[in-house]
Order: structure tokens, then sequence, then C-alpha cells
């Protein structure tokens, strides 16, 4: 792997972990409460993240993804019915995937499939998609870094 692609990921990995970390220790209430007035919750938001890691990887650059073990529409955006064990579990292995298809994928190789809209422009390459990635997983982690300080005042967890 050259030095662009491991940089790339380990600024992936690290948001990744950061995210992990805001969340650990916290038990299923905490996980499954919205806080704010918008209605997600933490839990919702790792699922998210595992479905936002599957289809940018997956069917975005690989142009095909494997069948989901529930229907992805049983829930309100951004939260879910099902365990913490279960979603960490989900968000896990779609990470896991996506770095077996980044580190066997050239950064310039052009996705496989198309997204429809913005980004649109930003990802004409597996670069664009780990950089998209890598913004939304830390946009999220930082809303996540809100919700954990609201519940129980915890600040700066996390690898960076």
């Amino acid at each position: 792997m050259d030095g662009e692609k491991r940089m790339l990921l380990r600024y992936l990995h690290a948001q990744r972990a950061a995210v992990l970390a805001i969340l650990e220790g916290l038990g299923e209430p905490a996980l499954t409460t919205p806080l704010l007035p918008s209605g997600w919750t933490p839990l919702g938001m790792v699922e998210h993240l595992g479905y936002a890691e599957r289809y940018w990887f997956q069917e975005i650059v690989t142009g095909t993804a494997g069948l989901l073990a529930w229907p992805d529409d049983d829930h309100a955006p951004l939260t879910t019915p099902r365990s913490p064990d279960v979603v960490f579990a989900f968000y896990r292995e779609q990470c896991r995937r996506s770095d077996e298809i980044f580190a066997a994928t050239p950064l310039a190789t052009p996705p496989a499939g198309r997204h429809p809209g913005p980004p649109e422009e930003e990802v004409a390459d597996l670069r664009g998609v780990v950089l998209h990635m890598i913004e939304e997983t830390a946009r999220h982690a930082g809303q996540l870094d809100v919700v954990r300080e609201l519940l129980d005042g915890r600040t700066g967890l996390g690898p960076r």
C-alpha cells in the first residue's frame, strides 16, 4: 500500500475509532434514547454509519453488496430496533469489508456503481469515496461527542 493510501486509511480508522470510543461504556438506555429534537439515537447513528460504509464501499466502489440480515427500512431514520451487540457487530463488519475493498482497489479506480446526486462529482474514484467517508464519519463522531457530553459530561473521548 502506497503512502497516500496508508495516510487516508489512517484518518478513516481514527474517525471510526473515535465513534466507538465516544460510545464506549454506555448502556442500552443511553444508546437508544434520543437527546436532540431531531430524534436520532446514538445506536441509530452507529447503524447509519454501518450502512454508509456498506453503501459507499460495496455498492458504489464495487457495484454490489450482499443481502442484509434485516430490512433497512424497518425503523425511523437514525434509530434502530436492534440491540447494541448486533449494531456494533454490523458496523465493525462493514468497516472490515470496506478495508478489504480499499486495500484491493487502486485510488484512481472509478466506481462501478453510481451515486445519484451530490456528492457524485466528489466520488469520481476510490480516493473521493474514502475522503467522503472520512468526512461523514468525522461529522457524525462530532454529533456523538455532543450527545455523550449531554449524557454524562464526558468529553475528549477517542484517539484524536
